[in-house]
């Protein structure tokens, strides 16, 4: 909300409602409806609706979007009343989106919600990516609090949480593996995406299931006025989307597709290099990913939406003496929401979901062959409810059940002649359900508070666990421009990434809380300060947070993870901690905007001994490879003209924690003969890398129209422009007596990944 309410009003007060559109017909989160004369007003939910009470009689309404022209009504309230509005595009980046730009900071100044980062695909699209494809998940790397996994990942790591503690959502709908590529793209096609937001810390209740983010990412409804095409081609991939009108007024629809090719050229060099003896073949991979949505309005109260996702990884090798391995991995996703609106102040959305991930490795040589793979698959219905009773209260519930489906090691071992087959095949189930309420009440002019309550419980076989999570989120108005914030919430995670790597890999196995693996558990704590300075173009914020967490899962040595059925022993449990302090600066207004984001931060775990082992690091506390002490981003964001937009990234890291020997000692090996050097390992992760860092650049130039008219665009990206080595990890080489070829050491080598890479992608719309 704006602003609070005049005390002392006496008049009576009525609802206004209604729907706030984009130009092409699709609904606008996040947008602003104020009446500035009263200082009060709101920002529509995901689903671009409003309530907003007001005092009978007229009123002028304004209604903002960062990149629309903004829309202002006049009505007179004697009752109730419904207005939907459709923003057309703003048509000067100087005056109306300044306004708005202005806007959307206040809105972030005098929000409950603290730890939040809100993205626009728009505002994605401009900045430089590695291969010039458009990656969300490497956008929200540039935000404080947010670690990358490494140089080219996609992985988030979360004011200290890992991988898997991050609740990644499309349109409600869990996906279990955001990553393409092993890590180094996102399932998010920038071409169907409308918005993501992040949240860090104060979770509104109706999210639960992880325990240190929530990646909330909508789809666009598509064009409702007319049929459009959009598409890109870069230098890996290229995509296509159509989207159009169902019926006129009624609902649209958008199909996005995407792929990259690296197999046509890995293929083409493997057939002209076929036949030499001492060529290697190159494996082929390639992803497609597939995204539909659709939306129909049944009537004044009523609509449906209709979501789907296809997404598939396939790398595959055959050598010259017959070995073959193909490796396919990836999601199936699909929602079907009605949502009915009983008044303007009560609306429903019911959803029904499904979601699989799963992946599967095969191999052959002559006539054997051996098959690997694993899947989580969940079926989930849900109902929210949101409630606007009055003026002072805005008022969340519903309730969720999930039915989990865990195929955690299927083994296949067979032969052509049936000779050998054998296979084992270990799977689970288990039943997730959450209750929850909150409300958003506004005490006074200058404090306003969400407190939120979350049941939650998990049932596998016999085993039942449960818990109640807290959520409590406030801020206090100081004045117009300082506003003072605070959180609380605690967090309970059911399913569990089994990994045994920093990043999540494409073998990873989700597992059920059951038997000795308990439900892992979080408590978080921040508080923070914002300021509108310069006039409310820049928007300063601090926050400090701390946050713990129990029954966290590692692996001891030499565990056996695939196709086992006692794979609860193999865990250790322990505990964690991370702590940090987060300073961002943002502007949103005028021809150059961007942000500034510093972070210092520490992360810490410990496992003590336990299942006959000595722990990790016999139970001394270690920091984990996602520790990162010092995070630096500055992205600035440039409108040159009318047809160019410069645009620049800036990171610095504190190196990666480590684990490298100290030194070996030699043994005779008496099988095989000669001496054997065997290293010296200290505790784990003892030593750093050295400093990450990267420049990337960026320019969008508008092209113009053709003779059938739309929009072009070349967008030109330098992906780590001053050519820094960063390291992507260690390993030791032998040095050598030249004389005696004999081993005199070993030497430290470092292999980097990326180096400087430009790339261009041209972009159309028609």
């Amino acid at each position: 909300m704006l602003a609070t309410p005049r005390p002392g009003w006496a008049q009576a007060q009525h609802v206004l409602s209604g729907l706030v559109r984009g130009a092409d017909g699709g609904a606008l989160p996040g947008a602003s409806v104020t009446v500035l004369a009263l200082s009060l007003g709101t920002a529509t939910g995901a689903d671009g609706r409003f309530s907003l009470s007001l005092p009978e009689g007229p009123q002028q309404v304004v209604v903002s979007f960062v990149g629309y022209a903004s829309q202002t009504l006049n009505v007179n309230l004697r009752r109730p009343q419904q207005h939907n509005f459709t923003l057309a595009a703003a048509t000067s980046e100087l005056g109306e989106v300044v306004v708005q730009g202005q806007q959307t900071l206040k809105q972030k100044l005098q929000s409950t919600q603290m730890g939040v980062e809100h993205l626009s695909i728009r505002e994605a699209k401009l900045l430089p990516a590695l291969f010039g494809e458009v990656d969300i998940l490497k956008t929200l790397q540039l935000k404080p609090g947010v670690q990358s996994g490494g140089e080219g990942s996609s992985g988030l790591f979360v004011r200290g949480g890992s991988s898997d503690q991050n609740l990644v959502l499309v349109d409600n709908v869990v996906v279990y593996n955001p990553n393409h590529l092993f890590g180094l793209f996102s399932v998010f096609n920038s071409d169907a995406v409308q918005s993501v937001d992040l949240y860090k810390s104060g979770f509104p209740a109706q999210f639960g299931g992880r325990l240190s983010s929530v990646v909330d990412v909508k789809l666009r409804e598509g064009d409702r006025s007319k049929f459009v095409t959009t598409g890109g081609i870069g230098l890996i991939s290229s995509r296509l989307s159509f989207e159009g009108p169902i019926q006129q007024g009624k609902g649209s629809f958008i199909v996005s597709g995407r792929r990259t090719y690296f197999d046509i050229f890995t293929r083409a060099l493997n057939r002209a290099n076929e036949g030499k003896e001492d060529y290697t073949p190159i494996p082929d991979y390639y992803f497609y990913d597939f995204n539909a949505k659709g939306n129909y309005t049944l009537g004044d109260k009523d609509q449906l939406f209709l979501t789907g996702y296809l997404g598939r990884d396939v790398f595959g090798f055959t050598s010259p003496n017959g070995f073959q391995a193909k490796f396919t991995w990836g999601n199936t996703l699909g929602a079907l929401r009605w949502q009915h609106v009983y008044s303007p102040r009560l609306t429903l959305n019911t959803t029904a979901s499904v979601s699989n991930y799963k992946y599967n490795l095969g191999n052959s040589l002559d006539q054997f062959s051996f098959d690997l793979g694993s899947t989580i698959l969940d079926y989930t219905g849900r109902a929210d409810f949101d409630y606007l009773p009055n003026d002072r209260h805005t008022i969340r519930f519903g309730a969720a059940l999930t039915h989990h489906n865990f195929g955690v090691g299927r083994l296949q071992r067979s032969s052509q002649d049936n000779s050998v087959n054998f296979g084992s095949d270990v799977s689970y189930t288990g039943q997730e359900g959450g209750l929850y309420i909150s409300d958003n009440v506004k005490v006074s002019e200058k404090l306003q508070a969400e407190l939120g309550l979350r049941a939650t419980g998990f049932r596998s076989g016999t085993d039942l666990h449960g818990g109640l999570e807290p959520r409590l989120s406030g801020r206090y108005l100081l004045s117009d421009k300082i506003a003072l914030k605070g959180s609380y919430a605690l967090m309970y995670q059911y399913v569990h990434l089994v990994s045994n790597s920093g990043a999540s890999l494409p073998t990873d196995i989700w597992y059920p809380s059951r038997l000795s693996v308990l439900p892992q558990r979080s408590q978080q704590v921040s508080t923070g300060a914002s300021f509108l300075l310069g006039g409310g173009k820049y928007l300063l914020t601090n926050e400090v947070y701390y946050k713990w967490a129990r029954n966290q899962i590692d692996f001891k040595d030499g565990a056996q993870i695939f196709a086992n059925n006692d794979l609860d022993s193999q865990f250790l449990f322990g505990r964690g901690w991370a702590y940090g302090n987060e300073l961002y600066l943002e502007k949103k207004t005028g021809k150059t905007t961007g942000w500034v984001g510093y972070t210092l931060a520490w992360t810490k775990r410990n496992f003590p001994p336990q299942l006959g082992t000595t722990g990790i690091n016999n139970g001394q506390d270690f920091y984990p490879n996602y520790d990162r002490r010092h995070n630096l981003t500055v992205v600035v964001i440039h409108q040159l003209n009318a047809r160019i937009s410069l645009t620049a990234s800036f990171v610095y890291t504190s190196g990666a924690p480590t684990t490298l020997p100290l030194g070996r000692f030699a043994i005779q090996d008496v099988y095989q003969g000669g001496i054997q050097a065997i290293p010296i390992y200290p505790d784990r992760n003892s030593y750093r890398l050295i400093p990450y860092h990267r420049l990337d650049l960026g320019m969008v130039y508008k092209l113009r129209p053709s003779r059938i008219g739309g929009e072009r665009d070349l967008t030109f990206s330098i992906y780590n422009a001053y050519n820094r080595r960063n390291a992507y990890f260690i390993y030791f080489d032998q040095t050598r007596d030249k004389a005696t070829d004999k081993v005199t050491g070993y030497r430290a080598q470092q292999v980097s990944l990326f180096p400087f890479i430009p790339s261009v992608t041209y972009n159309f719309k028609l």
